[in-house]
């Protein structure tokens, strides 16, 4: 999917945005990260619209109890690149920062799948846990790729089911099913 990303801006926003972002991990001022949402379901199914790129990110441990998003904004608005609502423009690609917020979360940035775009190396969520976050966020957008996932079979159902058991989901999955006649 991310080639089809490359073929649409030429590569060049892709590619830079991932380099800066892969700085800004090795300046120490992210953890882990990995890509989701539309663009990380996207290397698996077929692109659905999206105009940002979300990268859930594990943030270096603070001393505070409060996560704070400012040395993400600090470091990138020093290069030259500006806050846009929720977002921060990285070469000219909205971009959203969020902190894993939970063990799902966390766990889909650990277990992410190593990739390279344009020679650059990423990491994507798996398609398991791109359900499962979908599926707990349940907006009518995320029922539409759960769906695509399912129509496309781009996942493990095994996989899947240990992992909405896991993490408490197994429930809405059934509702979910039972909506939309998914098995």
């Amino acid at each position: 999917m991310l080639a089809r990303l490359e073929e649409n801006d030429g590569g060049d926003t892709v590619r830079e945005t991932l380099e800066i972002i892969n700085q800004m991990q090795s300046d120490g001022v992210i953890g882990k990260y990995a890509i989701g949402g539309a663009v990380g379901a996207a290397f698996y199914v077929e692109p659905s619209t999206t105009f940002d790129l979300d990268i859930f990110v594990l943030m270096p441990a603070s001393t505070g109890a409060l996560i704070t998003l400012s040395p993400i904004y600090d470091y990138l608005s020093k290069r030259g690149c500006s806050p846009e609502a929720e977002h921060i423009v990285i070469a000219g690609w909205p971009v959203q920062f969020l902190s894993a917020s939970n063990t799902l979360e966390e766990e889909a940035i650990e277990e992410a799948v190593s990739t390279e775009v344009d020679g650059v190396p990423t990491q994507i969520m798996p398609p398991e846990h791109l359900i499962a976050i979908a599926l707990r966020t349940g907006r009518p957008k995320d029922h539409l790729r759960i769906l695509q996932f399912v129509d496309q079979k781009m996942f493990d159902m095994d996989k899947l089911t240990s992992l909405l058991q896991k993490h408490g989901l197994f429930a809405k999955w059934k509702a979910f099913q039972e909506r939309y006649g998914s098995n």
